[in-house]
């Protein structure tokens, strides 16, 4: 879909354009202290360069702008609902819903049409639930779609219309893209169609934000609004960079998109089997900080499990609680995010050779990859009956003892919930919330607000939180 000259122009040609244009605007200065009669032609030569670089945005625009498509999706509408907590976007279909009746929400979103068959990729947010998706497309059809496939990890989808003959983009290479180059984000945000906004590429493989299990985002200041969800975000060239996919708050210029090597590999096994399969291995992580390596006693650097499913295949391989990654099939890994990806690449059978550090002891654990569990096919959670509180104001919050059934439902023989937080004490300072469960004090089971304490003699402890569905390790310490 790119004209060879035009890369060029907007490749080196624009650059150096520039270079030329601000070295003339400098030697014009320069004559002008000598001749002040002189007439400015710097003016007129960066005009030019401006108008060529402007030219060549409105041009690479032109030629993406008829394979991004316009989605309106109908939804039951239960309840109200929201995004989830810290996501950017109010409703989660990329606007807010819009009349209809009380069973059905409508919402928008975009899209970006890879085949000329009608195969679109879109976030998976944004068809999450639909009844009825429409596509609207650049020529004035509005055709209806279905949806071939979702992955939710990855907060991609894939939809088809009933079409050929259709513009497509093209995908490009989301790894050698550069921090700092420019960027077109093309979307419809709050349902206006075909908007187009510029920027740069902020950042790379952005991950820990808490949205999705598998996070590796690119970061753009071009302006992304609710209904630009979907849609893509192209290079200077015209390739799809991405597929933008959420913001952090209205107007920061803080957007991120899925990077197009992944969106790429998730979208072509949707077509090709209607579903994603990828390795697991049952192992929940989270970066080893420096101020947490010092809680734990350990050397910086790599990935802690801070989770692991017993029934999992790291379980069965040997993985344990709070054992150090730092390489995975041989390549060194310095954060949870690296190993993450590493692992995903994998296929379910495939064997994935982890170097794991336990007590100052190193050696290589092989685990035999396999198929994430339905998230939704959870243990429902057993009644409990109230537990005395426990107040310590040493460690700056409520605890009360986990009740037996819950404890047994996290595959513990006890733990403690935390029912209240003092404001400014140490627990607030660690960042502990009411609702958290600890279940180990310096990789020691926790009964009562007393296992705490005793971990805490020295002034410092690593607590294991249980949060939602997830476990962290925790760097905590006391005055």
């Amino acid at each position: 879909m790119t004209h060879p000259s035009r890369s060029k122009v907007l490749g080196l040609g624009a650059a150096a354009a520039v270079s030329a244009a601000l070295a003339l605007s400098v030697r014009t200065v320069h004559a002008q202290q000598v001749q002040p009669a002189a007439q400015p032609a710097a003016p007129i030569a960066v005009l030019s360069v401006m108008e060529q670089l402007s030219g060549g945005f409105a041009d690479v625009a032109s030629q993406t702008l008829p394979a991004v498509v316009s989605l309106r999706v109908d939804v039951e509408n239960h309840e109200p609902q929201g995004g989830p907590q810290g996501f950017p976007f109010p409703f989660p279909f990329g606007g807010p819903p819009r009349g209809g009746t009380p069973e059905l929400a409508h919402g928008t979103g975009s899209g970006v049409i890879v085949r000329a068959d009608g195969v679109i990729v879109t976030n998976n947010h944004v068809v999450d639930g639909a009844v009825r998706i429409q596509v609207h497309l650049r020529d004035g059809r509005v055709l209806p779609a279905r949806v071939l496939g979702t992955d939710a990890a990855t907060d991609l989808a894939v939809v088809k219309i009933e079409a050929t003959g259709l513009p497509t983009a093209r995908w490009g290479d989301s790894e050698n893209a550069r921090v700092g180059e420019w960027v077109l984000a093309i979307g419809a945000p709050f349902g206006l169609e075909a908007t187009v906004t510029h920027g740069v590429l902020s950042a790379k493989g952005r991950a820990g934000l808490g949205q999705n299990p598998i996070e590796d985002y690119l970061q753009t200041d071009a302006s992304i609004n609710p209904g630009n969800s979907g849609g893509p975000l192209i290079n200077l060239r015209g390739e799809v960079l991405g597929i933008n996919t959420m913001i952090l708050g209205r107007g920061t210029g803080v957007g991120f998109a899925v990077p197009s090597r992944l969106a790429r590999l998730v979208s072509e096994q949707i077509i090709a089997h209607g579903q994603v399969t990828r390795g697991w291995i049952g192992l929940g992580l989270q970066d080893l900080t420096a101020e947490l390596a010092r809680s734990l006693g350990v050397p910086p650097g790599g990935a802690l499990a801070s989770q692991v499913d017993a029934r999992g295949p790291s379980g069965h391989a040997g993985i344990a609680l709070g054992d150090v990654i730092s390489a995975v099939d041989g390549a060194a890994v310095h954060s949870s995010n690296e190993v993450v990806q590493a692992v995903t690449a994998h296929h379910p059978g495939d064997t994935v050779a982890l170097t794991v550090t336990r007590q100052g002891q190193t050696r290589v654990v092989r685990v035999q990859a396999g198929r994430r569990p339905d998230p939704d096919a959870r243990s429902p959670r057993e009644p409990g009956t109230a537990a005395p509180r426990e107040n310590d104001h040493t460690l700056g919050m409520e605890v009360a003892p986990l009740p037996m059934p819950r404890a047994r439902q996290l595959g513990v023989d006890r733990a403690v919930m935390v029912t209240e937080v003092i404001p400014g004490g140490a627990a607030d300072r660690a960042g502990i919330h009411r609702g958290d469960v600890i279940l180990q004090a310096d990789q020691r089971p926790v009964g009562s607000s007393g296992d705490i304490v005793a971990a805490t003699q020295d002034g410092t402890a690593a607590l294991l939180v249980r949060r939602n569905n997830g476990q962290v390790f925790v760097p905590f310490t006391v005055e």
